[in-house]
């Protein structure tokens, strides 16, 4: 049985990655542009005016939120679309009569949100290097930060493409809720430098902790302890994986 759910598992991943493969100038392309010119534009244009934030350039400074902004609407785009695409296609029907269990629907889904997420989060990186050298300061918290932040909005975008009705609906979250949590979670500012009042209101937002622990990874720079972060990326995971299994078990937004 186990080879079995482990076979159904593999599929769904494989079909996942050659979705977004298949039409890369739509999955891959447009976040490589669109972080080059923030690259050209906010780390060498204006990043000469600005000088140094937490002891480096701004430029450097900058990178690892960029890097963990792709990560976060790629990972959560690739699932949210895809999931609703098959509800709306009714393929979903497919999946939920075959003999699996709705553990493996997730987790095959997730898997091609996170692969996607990495892949850009890669690309990003790479292209960062033309611009800086890279450092890393500690390997392990880098690939702790994306993985978790990978698989923490694939479910969320898992949960949002369950309740959605219309191709409406999965543009909401990401244009009023994921974008500006996004930008006010520090990717281009250090905490350090708001005032007391909206540092402690920044430190309700989750996407704070993702950042701040990516830029630990690449630049040492500590705003926030990095296990603090594992913690609550930790919490989040299990909530969003929870409620996500709980709805499918129930039906809700996938059964009429």
């Amino acid at each position: 049985m186990i080879k079995i759910y482990w076979t159904a598992m593999k599929t769904i991943w494989i079909k996942e990655i050659m979705r977004f493969i298949r039409i890369w100038i739509q999955t891959l392309f447009p976040p490589i542009m669109t972080i080059s010119l923030y690259f050209i534009i906010f780390g060498n244009l204006i990043g000469t005016k600005i000088g140094d934030m937490e002891g480096v350039n701004y430029i450097e400074f900058i990178v690892p939120g960029l890097i963990m902004m792709s990560v976060i609407t790629n990972s959560y785009a690739n699932v949210c679309s895809s999931f609703f695409g098959a509800k709306f296609q009714k393929s979903i029907e497919e999946l939920l009569i075959a003999p699996v269990p709705n553990h493996v629907i997730i987790i095959g889904f997730v898997g091609g949100g996170v692969a996607r997420g990495i892949l850009v989060g890669i690309l990003v990186t790479m292209i960062s290097i033309f611009f800086i050298p890279l450092n890393i300061h500690s390997w392990l918290a880098v690939i702790i930060t994306i993985l978790m932040t990978a698989i923490l909005f694939s479910l969320a975008g898992l949960l949002n493409a369950i309740f959605a009705k219309t191709f409406d609906d999965i543009s909401i979250i990401p244009t009023f809720i994921l974008t500006p949590l996004t930008y006010l979670g520090g990717v281009f500012y250090s905490l350090t430098v708001l005032p007391d009042i909206w540092k402690t209101i920044s430190k309700l937002n989750p996407i704070v902790y993702m950042i701040s622990g990516l830029r630990y990874g690449f630049l040492g720079i500590k705003i926030v302890n990095f296990p603090i972060t594992v913690v609550i990326l930790t919490t989040f995971i299990i909530i969003l994986y929870t409620m996500i299994w709980k709805l499918m078990e129930m039906g809700k937004g996938i059964k009429n």
